[in-house]
């Protein structure tokens, strides 16, 4: 059975490979450290996958590290974001899959974890209950977060 899994976990991050990718990049907004986030998320997808139990489980599972990785690069970094600018810059060139520069210009505007919902919910296109599991917040955190996200979103691109 662990076998299955390991097998199955190493298939979910070679195929979703560039999904993570983009996770990865929505928080730091830098190429490299992206790529350095996906891998050791993939290094620790497969150190851990023995305690998976259920095949079912492993996307979100795959998710949930990504995102944490991510958000411990953050505040070990202790990083403040680019430029509005400079982010437009490598954004056009490095990811094809948001094409909106100004919704993306607005959205490194939002706090992380507000932005971290938007995207994993609209660009990613995950259930709020899937996103819930991935954040470890409540259902109904996310549900406010992902309310008051849009709002600010929606003020802002006014």
């Amino acid at each position: 059975m662990k076998d299955n899994i390991r097998t199955y976990v190493e298939r979910q991050l070679l195929d979703n490979y560039q999904k993570y990718y983009r996770l990865a990049y929505s928080y730091v907004k830098n190429e490299a450290d992206a790529l350095d986030i996906v891998q050791e998320s993939a290094y620790k997808a497969m150190k851990n996958c023995g305690g998976l139990k259920e095949e079912a489980f492993a996307d979100t599972w795959i998710y949930r590290i990504v995102v944490n990785t991510a958000l411990d690069f953050l505040r070990s970094s202790q990083r403040q974001a680019e430029s509005v600018e400079e982010y437009l810059e490598e954004e056009q060139s490095v990811e094809e899959g948001y094409e909106k520069a100004d919704i993306m210009a607005t959205l490194s505007t939002l706090a992380t974890k507000d932005r971290s919902v938007l995207i994993l919910r609209y660009f990613e296109s995950f259930k709020l209950e899937q996103i819930a599991e991935m954040t470890g917040e409540s259902l109904s955190t996310v549900k406010s977060r992902l309310y008051r996200a849009q709002e600010k979103l929606r003020l802002k691109l006014e």
